[in-house]
């Protein structure tokens, strides 16, 4: 598996003076996904609702919302 594109735009263009220490997304050569974001399991584990769960190899991340509403337009629609 390896990271294939950046999803929207790179955290300097997002007001990050040093560029890499921001929430952000990558697609990777399987398809899905992988998110940069701030750890949060412990504070929303008890949020979440009765139909879902964290595994123990998972975590709940905070990814900002100016992060993702950057990365819409890069998001495949299938």
């Amino acid at each position: 598996m390896k990271i294939e594109r950046r999803i929207g735009v790179p955290p300097s263009a997002r007001g990050s003076s040093s560029g890499a220490t921001c929430p952000d997304v990558f697609e990777l050569s399987d398809g899905n996904f992988a998110v940069i974001g701030t750890e949060a399991t412990a504070d929303l584990r008890h949020e979440l609702p009765s139909d879902a769960g964290v595994a123990d190899y998972e975590r709940i991340v905070i990814v900002n919302r100016e992060t993702l509403v950057r990365a819409k337009g890069d998001i495949p629609d299938n």
